[in-house]
């Protein structure tokens, strides 16, 4: 995502573009500790079993979705895999322990196991709610504000989200 800001008296404001972009975020060296998901998800006992909403999507390579569900939940990681039978796996863990696989055949509604404090599966199908009910990812032509901790604010109609401080905020008097 592009976003463009602007000075003024109420602070920095401005729009999400409808321009492509992203970073890519580190996940190695010495100072990058292994996630505390990491690992073989599909080996853990689930605290909760359902089946998800819409089919299995390889997350990683779905731009759109993959954007609103790293605002709604910053740092999962993602994997995919397809068996030759048709079978195929999109497994998602996140540094607090949370993780999720889910395994269908083809386009059918995949069996989700999910656990941890977050059920990371029920926030892709909720990304994947609003994306459908808008038609668009709702982070593209929201409205922002950048907060004076460095927190972004996003709102577009009815959705709204907040991107934490990253980082200690650059801005004068801070």
């Amino acid at each position: 995502m592009v976003l463009t800001a602007t000075r003024t008296p109420r602070g920095l404001v401005g729009m999400v573009e409808h321009e492509p972009a992203a970073f890519m975020g580190t996940h190695a060296g010495d100072d990058h500790p292994p996630s505390a998901g990491d690992g073989d998800v599909n080996e853990r006992p689930g605290d909760q079993i359902s089946t998800g909403r819409y089919p299995v999507l390889d997350v990683a390579n779905a731009w759109q979705v993959s954007t609103m569900l790293t605002i709604a939940a910053p740092g999962i990681r993602h994997g995919y895999r397809r068996e030759p039978d048709g079978r195929h796996t999109a497994t998602m863990t996140h540094p607090d322990e949370s993780w999720a696989p889910a395994t269908a055949v083809g386009t059918e509604r995949p069996t989700v196991h999910q656990g941890g404090p977050r059920r990371l599966w029920d926030l892709l199908d909720d990304v994947r709610d609003d994306w459908l009910r808008l038609g668009i990812i709702p982070a593209f032509g929201a409205r922002v504000r950048i907060n004076d901790d460095g927190s972004i604010r996003l709102d577009y109609g009815t959705w709204m989200a907040t991107i934490p401080a990253a980082f200690p905020s650059p801005l004068p008097g801070n």
